[in-house]
């Protein structure tokens, strides 16, 4: 991967991952490959004995930590597979990756790394069955909470983001509980990056599972959203209802009525 260095488009990522002082990226460190060429590179190592991933995640480049969490990606969707899903060797396997996924988090220090990893590797490990919480396999759902609240409770931004976007996984396969729980929790963040974060799945819960259960969130918290979250969560509604979400200021008049859109006032025509 060094070898294939792009200088110009090294400048390029850098400018557009914030890299530069008091960014959000500051001090990230680019060799200029694009990420359909980092993807083919980590099909083509895609048996690595796994122990050695951690040398890729640790990388001073961005892209070969890209390369080892692609690798992990791999790893985990292969012990995935519907016909292994409750074999104990694939549950082990997947385990195991998800730790290591976990012990080395924080080098996926920006919003790429974590958004092409963690709905692939911790999202998907939500839905499965697991042996990390008392050596019996199962879903262990207060486990994995806990597992998700440490991320979503952590002052790395990294790690929080990791909390809201692997749900993504969870809510394609119709689940919206988690999407909810930290879309929430992260509600008042103060970070940009946070508050597309939060938007971008709450419009996924309401485009994949159910478009009032996301109307009934905005009722409750609309008035103190973010903008960016509030404009995210809304993009695929219409534009009159877009633009009646966009001018609420406070409660006032709202109550939640269960499946429906409702306003005590003026619901959009």
């Amino acid at each position: 991967m060094e070898a294939q260095r792009n200088e110009a488009q090294r400048q390029v990522l850098m400018r557009f991952f914030k890299t530069g002082s008091g960014q959000y990226g500051e001090g990230d460190e680019f060799l200029g490959l694009k990420v359909p060429h980092t993807r083919q590179i980590a099909r083509q190592f895609s048996n690595l004995p796994l122990d050695e991933v951690p040398q890729l995640l640790h990388s001073r480049w961005h892209e070969v930590r890209l390369c080892g969490l692609l690798m992990l990606v791999d790893r985990f969707e292969r012990a995935a597979q519907h016909r292994l899903v409750d074999a104990p060797e694939a549950i082990a396997q997947r385990d195991r990756v998800l730790q290591m996924y976990l012990d080395h988090a924080p080098y996926a220090n920006n919003w790429d790394l974590v958004d092409l990893s963690a709905p692939k590797v911790l999202g998907h490990w939500l839905l499965l069955p697991t042996c990390l919480s008392d050596g019996k396999a199962g879903l262990h759902t207060d486990y994995k909470l806990n597992v998700l609240d440490r991320l979503a409770q952590s002052d790395n931004l990294w790690l929080q983001r990791m909390s809201i976007v692997c749900t993504w996984k969870p809510t394609q396969q119709g689940d919206p509980s988690y999407c909810l729980r930290y879309a929430e929790h992260h509600l008042h963040h103060h970070h940009d990056l946070m508050h597309k974060a939060v938007g971008w799945m709450l419009r996924e819960m309401g485009k994949r599972v159910d478009m009032d259960l996301l109307r009934q969130f905005l009722n409750r918290h609309a008035h103190e959203m973010p903008r960016t979250t509030l404009r995210y969560a809304i993009e695929r509604m219409p534009a009159h209802e877009r633009h009646y979400w966009m001018q609420m200021k406070q409660p006032t008049g709202f109550k939640d009525c269960g499946s429906g859109f409702t306003s005590t006032e003026h619901s959009p025509k």
